[in-house]
């Protein structure tokens, strides 16, 4: 096809209008200008697109068509043109992806920090699970993800940002029932019934099987809550006990009334949060700029829960 946007929305216009004159003013071209770009479309169209009366024009079933894939495509070519004056001015736009175990504790930070480096960086956030995210990396989707190493995913370059450790977390009058000196307690000391976990489908959830030496089939492993700010609350509740990476403590113990941690002897069970990107991505050093970024707020918050 040979048709140009210009026609489209000379089209579109008249549609709006139902009149070659008021289109045409619409479009700041004369009407005879309008009229030629109308015909040239029909042409291609391979028949009339509108009803041509007096002082009205109505479209054809053929016009309705045409009508709503031009809209589409008038859409689209406005969304590249805003890119296109967005790079020429020098703003730029980054798509990151992360965890929900990591993006309401590393959001807040990493976003103003960005911000405070670059007014003109446009951020667009993704928040989903590992799998999805990896696949979306991979599609382009996406531009980097943050989430818990290695991924084992091919083509894709990993950097580790911080170490975030594991802290055992429920009621105090669960924790002391524990032991008499709960330092001593190790992951898999602890036995299924006690645990509570994310729902499947959580990398957080088979980090912590595997710490407990357990798997998702073992008996009486409560899987069912949908979030950290849940799954605090119900062993805050006394509804059993949880395993908190310390990125969340300090916003979780906050939250949730009644919540306590304690930190397992060494050496200390942990994830390793890194930032990913695909390997043929272009490097002129964003990548690098925004791990630094996202690894001084992560240390930041571990930091602050080790004091």
């Amino acid at each position: 096809m040979n048709f140009t946007l210009r026609q489209l929305s000379y089209f579109k216009s008249l549609c709006q209008h139902r009149n070659f004159g008021r289109a045409a003013e619409a479009c700041h071209v004369s009407q005879p200008a309008l009229s030629v770009q109308i015909r040239t479309l029909e042409e291609i169209m391979g028949a009339p697109l509108v009803e041509r009366r007096s002082r009205d024009v109505i479209q054809t079933p053929l016009g309705r068509q045409v009508l709503a894939q031009a809209e589409v495509l008038l859409d689209a070519a406005q969304v590249l043109d805003k890119v296109a004056r967005d790079r020429g001015a020098g703003r730029r736009t980054l798509s990151l992806g992360l965890i929900p175990t990591l993006a309401p504790y590393l959001l807040p930070g990493t976003l103003s920090k960005l911000r405070s480096q670059d007014l003109q960086l446009n951020v667009q956030i993704r928040e989903a699970r590992t799998e999805s995210l990896l696949s979306e990396l991979q599609m382009g989707a996406l531009d980097a993800v943050i989430l818990a190493l290695p991924t084992s995913t091919p083509g894709l370059v990993e950097l580790p940002l911080f170490e975030d450790r594991f802290l055992l977390a429920g009621s105090a009058s669960r924790l002391r029932a524990l032991s008499q000196d709960g330092r001593h307690l190790r992951p898999e000391d602890l036995k299924s019934e006690q645990l509570m976990l994310l729902e499947d489908g959580h990398c957080l959830t088979d980090q912590a099987l595997e710490i407990c030496g357990m798997m998702a089939s073992s008996p009486s492993i409560n899987m069912g809550a949908g979030s950290l700010a849940t799954l605090s609350r119900l062993v805050a509740a006394g509804f059993g006990l949880t395993l908190m990476p310390e990125l969340a403590v300090k916003s979780e113990c906050e939250a949730a009334n009644g919540l306590e941690v304690q930190r397992f002897p060494e050496p200390q069970p942990a994830r390793q949060i890194g930032l990913v990107r695909r390997h043929t991505t272009a490097g002129d050093g964003w990548f690098e700029q925004l791990a630094e970024t996202v690894k001084s707020i992560g240390q930041e918050i571990v930091m602050e829960s080790r004091n």
